[in-house]
């Protein structure tokens, strides 16, 4: 309420200046018909000159105050005339003054109409109204507060101008709320609270007190009543000395106390008491919060007198625990704050050597391990801090020179440590031996699994090398017919393929299989495998399909989808014996449970089932389902890979893959992929293999290859392709040799090299080649597992002469000629 006189002030002041202006314009009237002049023709008395009657530059000089709103209104409560500063506070501009828009019903809520009422009718009954505060409306419908008063003109118009306080009126509501909070604290506490003021005499010493506020909780708590307004000589004459003392340097001092006294005169109570000043350093204010801690004081006399009883007792337990002392197995002692032992027990020479007065008063460094004395300073400075010690290992040396393994516990109290330790050598001897059996359990479990995959792939890879050998020796045959040469060549080609996907089999379970990812509807592609399975599956296993009627989209790697799936569905054929039904099943926007303790996911998710009626599994068998190498089957018959592949798949590809299975009920796998939104275009067909496609006269490639084979044969691939081969063994050649020689068409790279690899390369190119096409091989590599090709076009090794030609010729055809003066654009990424 600070700001009232201010705004009193300035009321006081507009009106003064409002008198002015109309005395200066009641003048202006006189003179006007002293000279026979008069209103124009048709204008009524009372209205308003042009620019209107806040249109006078005097009166407008009076009112050019940026913080006091001024309108003048008729009494149906329609504005006529508003200065800047209102309008800004309302909201409202010149053309929705002119067009009639604020009226009272547009600028008074509902409530203040009343007194809106009011002050028109002040006007009518005696030409002003008092001063009120209310609010107002914004045109967007916000408020704002405003002190108002209000005069009529001689027009019969009212005059009013309005302060925006909404500020001040906000500032006064946190203050009562503030207030009501700290009046229903001093109400509802349960400890007892007051404001003395200090009195002091000539000699600056505090002679006595009054109480200023109490609160309810006072009166329990001293027994005093009606205090506030009091002085404590009155109402308790023999207060004690030091209550003055320590209030008065409180006063004085500023600074806050805490302690304990008696105060005999009111009872011979105790209070537990924490005084701090308030208000003005010269008002000498305290506040004063204290509880009555009476009872409590009482029973720790009674606990007193009680310890003189327990004496006895204690005389019994001592004797109890000195017998414990010396009889325990454990190794007991207690030490100071540094560590330094001030006592052990016999224990400690039956398991070191050491006899105990040759440890007390030292500490154990010259006992400890060198590798433990460093950890052993550490946890005896955090005993020290006052922190326990709950399981701690450290090695001591015997007599003869060995150490044995002790595990401690400890606790401070009162300045000192007090120890237990346990000789574990023996212990951690056995568990040491126990790691290292189940270690060598691991690794030949390992060696097993590798026996396995080796057996497993070592067969199928020697297979096909057969086939491979087989032909090649057939062909090197000059007589042999041109028939029987080509279906060798197809062998060879075929068999070729066989290995690399057995090799592309073995990548994905590694999670280092380049993947092409795409985004296809899983219900479609299901649906197809399904029709496929037959071949896979036997004719005495029935296959179900089951899905939504609507498509279900993911981002994947077809292929390997696919793969998987036919992986599933052996694993379910073999488990069915080769009869029984599968059914294959997707679920859209499901959520991923948790799996393997992998926390769950909230997807959506595509969830790709297969149920079979197999056999079933046992839990032992589903915890290692998953791991490489791992195979129910006869060495030789299978490497153990197929799940894996599955399961490096569904992680490669953002999800997981789990089971459930009960022996003798069968088992069902669910692949979770993460579903995305519809592609924005359906996928074209890939081309069909057209073949080889020759190389344009003259067209140059830059060939990048480590391998001394593969890129010699690489080179005479592109030259019989018909293309100008420069082979060079390190991408810093090849740039080397682009520095020189930028008027190559194709850049041909394999990925994994020493140095600079494939990947990095082609970036290379890309910033300082914009339009140079590049084209990358590899057979592995762990970059393109994780990140991709980065847009550029990906050869699979092993790859074919015609596969070669279609991919090379398809990237320089994408090569764009660079406009007239600019640089050649690269492909698109």
């Amino acid at each position: 309420m600070t700001q009232r006189p201010d705004l009193e002030a300035e009321n006081a002041r507009l009106r003064a200046g409002l008198a002015t202006a109309e005395r200066e314009r009641d003048a202006a009237r006189a003179e006007a018909r002293a000279a026979g002049t008069s209103s124009p023709r048709g204008v009524p008395a009372g209205t308003a000159r042009p620019g209107g009657f806040l249109g006078d530059p005097r009166l407008r000089a009076a009112l050019g105050i940026a913080t006091v709103g001024v309108i003048v209104f008729d009494m149906a409560g329609r504005v006529l005339e508003a200065n800047d500063t209102f309008l800004a506070m309302s909201g409202y501009d010149r053309d929705d003054l002119a067009l009639g828009r604020l009226t009272g019903a547009t600028l008074v809520p509902p409530e203040w109409q009343a007194v809106s009422r009011r002050v028109i009718a002040e006007l009518q009954a005696r030409g002003r109204s008092d001063s009120t505060e209310r609010e107002y409306l914004r045109r967007d419908g916000s408020r704002f507060w405003g002190l108002c008063a209000a005069t009529r003109l001689d027009d019969g118009n009212g005059f009013e101008f309005i302060i925006d306080i909404t500020d001040r009126r906000r500032t006064e509501e946190a203050l009562r709320r503030s207030e009501a909070r700290y009046r229903a604290l001093f109400e509802a506490i349960d400890a007892g609270f007051c404001v003395i003021a200090l009195r002091f005499d000539a000699d600056g010493r505090a002679e006595d007190y009054r109480f200023l506020e109490v609160n309810p909780a006072f009166e329990r708590h001293t027994g005093l009543t009606g205090a506030a307004g009091r002085w404590i000589r009155d109402l308790a004459p023999d207060h004690e000395r030091h209550w003055f003392d320590l209030y008065g340097r409180v006063a004085r001092t500023g600074e806050s106390v805490r302690f304990v006294q008696p105060a005999r005169a009111l009872g011979d109570r105790w209070y537990e008491v924490h005084a701090f000043r308030v208000d003005p350093p010269e008002a000498h204010h305290v506040a004063v919060l204290f509880n009555d801690v009476t009872a409590q004081r009482r029973l720790e006399e009674a606990l007193r007198g009680l310890n003189e009883t327990l004496e006895r007792q204690v005389a019994v337990r001592t004797a109890e625990r000195d017998r414990i002392w010396q009889v325990s197995r454990d190794m007991l002692g207690v030490a100071d704050a540094a560590g330094v032992w001030l006592s052990v027990n016999p224990a400690w020479t039956a398991a070191l050597g050491w006899q105990p007065e040759e440890v007390v008063g030292r500490s154990s460094a010259w006992l400890e391990h060198p590798d433990d004395q460093d950890r052993t300073r550490d946890e005896i400075r955090r005993l020290a801090a006052g922190e326990p010690t709950l399981s701690f290992e450290n090695r001591f040396r015997t007599r003869d020179g060995s150490y044995r393994t002790l595990s401690w516990r400890a606790v401070p109290f009162e300045g000192s440590l007090y120890c237990v330790a346990r000789d574990v050598t023996d212990q951690r001897e056995r568990a040491q031996r126990l790691v290292q059996a189940e270690e060598a359990l691991r690794q030949s479990q390992k060696m097993e699994a590798v026996g396995q995959l080796t057996g497993g792939v070592a067969h199928d890879f020697n297979n096909l090398l057969t086939i491979i050998r087989s032909s090649v020796d057939f062909l090197r045959r000059p007589e042999l017919p041109e028939a029987r040469k080509r279906r060798y060549l197809d062998a060879v080609s075929d068999t070729v393929d066989r290995a690399a996907k057995l090799t592309g089999q073995l990548l994905a379970f590694a999670r280092r299989q380049a993947l092409a990812p795409e985004v296809f509807d899983v219900v479609a592609r299901l649906q197809g495998v399904a029709d496929m399975l037959d071949t896979v599956t036997g004719a005495r296993i029935r296959v179900v399909t089951e899905g939504p009627d609507r498509p279900c989209f993911v981002r994947a790697d077809l292929s390997q989808f696919e793969t998987a799936l036919i992986n599933m569905a052996v694993n379910a054929r073999d488990a069915m014996e080769g009869e029984g039904t599968l059914t294959l099943a997707v679920a859209c926007g499901a959520e991923k449970p948790e799996i393997r303790g992998h926390a769950a996911a909230r997807g959506p998710f595509a969830a790709i089932s297969l149920t079979d009626t197999g056999t079933g599994m046992s839990p032992a068998v589903i915890d290692k389902i998953f791991e490489p190498f791992f195979t129910t089957k006869e060495v030789g018959k299978g490497t153990g890979l197929g799940l894996s592949q599955v399961f490096g798949f569904a992680k490669q590809s953002g999800g997981d893959v789990d089971v459930a299975s009960r022996v003798g009920q069968g088992s069902t796998f669910i692949l979770y992929l993460p579903e995305v939104a519809a592609p924005a275009e359906p996928g074209r067909a890939a081309p069909a293999d057209e073949g080889m496609a020759p190389a344009r006269a003259g067209q140059r490639v830059l060939l990048v290859e480590d391998n001394v084979g593969v890129g010699r044969f690489a080179a005479q691939i592109l030259g019989d392709l018909g293309y100008v081969a420069t082979w060079v063994t390190n991408a810093e050649a090849a740039l080397d040799v682009l520095g020189e020689d930028a008027a190559y068409d194709a850049v041909f790279s394999d990925v994994v090299m020493p140095g600079m690899g494939g990947i990095e390369l082609a970036k290379t190119l890309r910033r300082r080649h914009p339009g140079l096409p590049v084209l990358l091989t590899s057979g592995y590599s762990h970059v393109l597992a994780q990140e991709g090709s980065h847009g550029f076009p990906l050869l699979h090794k092993p790859y074919s002469a015609e596969q070669l030609s279609r991919m090379l010729a398809s990237a320089i055809g994408q090569r764009r000629p660079a406009a007239p003066g600019g640089p050649v654009s690269g492909p698109a990424p």
